[in-house]
C-alpha cells in the first residue's frame, strides 16, 4: 500500500474507513447515552418521587443486563483504528468454535449455548451484513438476527455505518461494482454475562474497503447477545457502551481487554 504523492494517507478510501469508524464510535456513544436517560427515568427512587418502587423479581435480570452493556469501556485515540506497529507481547487467545450450519441471510450458526458461542455468532452477523456492501444487505441480516426489542433497519448502528459508507463513496444503497467491503474478526472479548442465556461481547473487526484504491482499518462492535431457542441473537435493549476501535495486535489493542481470535 503506497501514499499518494501529495502525503495524503491512502486519499479517497481512507475516507471511507473512517467515516465507518466514526460512524460506529458516534452511534455507539449514542447508545449509551440513551441508555443513561432510560435507567434514569425507570430506576426505583430511593427518596420516591411520586413513583413506585418496583422490586421484583423480572425486574433483576434486565437491570443486571443493562449495567454490564452500560458499564464503560477503554478509550482509544481515532489513528489507533489505523494500520500501526504490532505489540511484542503475545497476546490471550478466545478459541471460537466453528459453526455448524447456515442460517437466515445466509449467516453462519450453529454456535453453542457460551460466551464464546455468542461472540463467534457475533463476528458471523457482522462479517455478512458489511460483506453485502448494501443497504438492503445489512438490512436483511438485523431483521433476521435482531431478537424482539432489539435493534432494527432503522436504528442498527450496522446500518448508519453502511449508509454513511456508500454516501461516503458516491453510491446507492444497492451498492456499486466498484465498491468492495471485506471485514475479518481478528480480536474479541467477553465483556460478561448475566447467567447463560445473556452475554456482552465485542468484536474487533478488521475492514478493507476498496474503492479508486484500498484502505484498511479497525471497527469494533458491541453487542448484547441473548439465547434465543437455538441460537444467539442480538438482544433487546439499547447497544452497549463502545469498545475502542484498534487495530488488531498493537499495544492498544492489547491494552484494552482484546484477545487474538482462533477457531477450534
Amino acid at each position: 500500500m503506497q501514499r499518494p504523492v501529495d502525503g495524503s494517507l491512502w486519499g479517497p478510501a481512507r475516507l471511507l474507513v473512517v467515516a465507518v469508524v466514526s460512524a460506529m464510535v458516534a452511534l455507539a456513544v449514542l447508545a449509551g447515552a440513551v441508555l443513561v436517560v432510560v435507567a434514569a427515568l425507570t430506576d426505583d427512587d430511593p427518596a420516591g418521587g411520586g413513583r413506585p418502587s418496583r422490586p421484583t423479581a423480572p425486574s433483576i435480570e434486565p437491570s443486571r443486563q443493562d449495567a454490564l452493556a452500560a458499564a464503560p469501556m477503554p478509550t482509544a485515540e481515532p489513528d489507533d483504528a489505523l494500520p500501526g506497529p504490532l505489540s511484542t507481547r503475545v497476546p490471550e487467545v478466545i478459541e471460537l468454535p466453528r459453526p455448524t450450519g447456515t442460517g437466515p441471510a445466509i449467516v453462519p450458526t450453529g454456535f453453542p449455548q457460551t460466551p464464546e458461542g455468542a461472540l463467534a455468532q457475533l463476528a458471523a452477523i457482522d462479517v455478512t451484513a458489511m460483506g453485502t456492501a448494501s443497504l438492503d444487505g445489512v438490512r436483511q441480516v438485523v431483521t433476521d438476527w435482531a431478537a424482539p426489542g432489539g435493534p432494527t433497519p432503522q436504528t442498527w448502528s450496522g446500518v448508519r455505518v453502511m449508509a454513511d459508507l456508500l454516501s461516503a463513496a458516491g453510491v446507492s444503497g444497492v451498492g456499486s461494482p466498484q465498491l468492495s467491503v471485506v471485514v475479518r474478526p481478528v480480536m474479541g472479548l467477553v465483556k460478561g454475562t448475566v447467567g447463560p442465556d445473556f452475554a456482552v461481547v465485542c468484536v474487533d473487526l478488521e475492514f478493507t474497503v476498496t474503492a479508486a484504491q484500498t484502505a484498511r482499518a479497525a471497527v469494533a462492535d458491541c453487542q448484547r447477545m441473548t439465547w434465543a431457542g437455538d441460537r444467539w441473537l442480538i438482544g433487546a435493549g439499547p447497544e452497549p457502551a463502545p469498545a475502542p476501535s484498534v487495530w488488531p495486535g498493537t499495544e492498544a489493542a492489547i491494552t484494552a481487554g482484546f484477545r487474538e481470535l482462533r477457531y477450534a
